[in-house]
Parts: C-alpha cells; sequence; structure tokens
C-alpha cells in the first residue's frame, strides 16, 4: 500500500523511503540519455520501489531477477545514487614503468655480460638480472 506522510514528503513502500527529492532526482537519471542503460534502469528500479510497486512487478517490468531488485534497492539505500553505478570489477592491469620496459627491451637487443656465462637471455635470466645487478624488484605486471 502507498502513502504519503503529509509533514516528511516521504513516500513508504515495505522499507524503501524515498524524499520527494530523491524521487525527483531519481527519475531525472532514469529519463536522462547522458547515463549508461544498466544505470538508467537501477534508478527505474529503485523508483517504482519508491512508488510502492510490488518487487515481483518490478522485477517484471524491468526485465530482471527479483534478486537485483532487491540488490539495486540496497545499493541505493548505503550510497545513495552512486550505488546506482557499475562497481568496479578489478582495474586495469599493472604497468611495467617506461624505464623498466625500456630497459627490458635494450637489454633483449643485446647479448647477456661475458662474466654471466650465458649465450642468450631468458625470460628468467634477464628478470634475475634486472633485479640484482639494477634493483629492478617487478618487471612483470
Amino acid at each position: 500500500m502507498l502513502f504519503m506522510e503529509p509533514e516528511a514528503s516521504v513516500i513508504v513502500e515495505s522499507g524503501m523511503d524515498l524524499s520527494s527529492e530523491q524521487m525527483a532526482e531519481l527519475r531525472e537519471l532514469a529519463g536522462s540519455r547522458d547515463v549508461p542503460a544498466d544505470v538508467a534502469l537501477r534508478a527505474r528500479i529503485v523508483l517504482w520501489s519508491g512508488e510502492g510497486r510490488r518487487r515481483k512487478d518490478i522485477a517484471e517490468l524491468a526485465g530482471v531477477a527479483p534478486l537485483t531488485v532487491d540488490r539495486c534497492k540496497a545499493r541505493y539505500t548505503e550510497r545513495g545514487l552512486a550505488g546506482l553505478e557499475d562497481k568496479r570489477r578489478g582495474g586495469p592491469r599493472t604497468q611495467v614503468p617506461p624505464r623498466v620496459r625500456a630497459r627490458v627491451i635494450a637489454l633483449t637487443r643485446m647479448s647477456p655480460p661475458v662474466d654471466s656465462g650465458l649465450s642468450h637471455w631468458s625470460t628468467r635470466t634477464l628478470a634475475d638480472h634486472l633485479k640484482r645487478r639494477e634493483g629492478v624488484s617487478e618487471v612483470s605486471p
């Protein structure tokens, strides 16, 4: 059941309390063409919940599982609008610093030092050389 509290201007639905300002923000986000579609969908899910729609109906309207509805609501409750954005799934791979990359390339074009007893570089001997002689602690990302 949907009802408005006159003084607070808050819509209440099974634990989902949204102020009129929050509803306005969610409507704007849901209708925006400047945000990714999945963020707009999550905003609609929270908005529909704040309007008093049932979880099952929201899931059907959004084309998602009911658990997704719960997650969207929980993330919004915890973090506000920021909770509607995608979570970062890991980060970009750590890059080898340019100085180390240049040194590795230079060494691969040269023969190993005579005192090493090597006829050519392997990845392990090159890494060991860089670690022992040049203080590079990690060559690979």
